[in-house]
């Protein structure tokens, strides 16, 4: 799958206790942020758990909807 990114769907719950991404059985992914949704800082722990999740570097994984909202889809270029 080099070279295609990957588009996931992403359900952020911020100010939780610890940070943490994890899929459903559905496909779908959950990622419980430390960050408070405040000046993008939930957006950027996002991206680098996301990165950590799937071993590639932080400047590949972007937010490509849902910036704003809790609901976000996430593109990750692996290749």
């Amino acid at each position: 799958m080099a070279g295609s990114p990957t588009i996931i769907e992403v359900k952020v719950k911020p100010n939780a206790r610890c940070s943490l991404l994890t899929q459903g059985e559905d496909g779908s992914w959950l990622a419980q942020l430390k960050a408070a949704p405040v000046e993008g800082k939930a957006n950027a722990e996002l991206i680098a758990l996301v990165a950590r999740q799937f071993q590639c570097a932080k400047s590949a994984v972007s937010i490509k909807a849902g910036a704003s909202g809790r609901r976000k889809l996430v593109k990750i270029d692996l290749g």
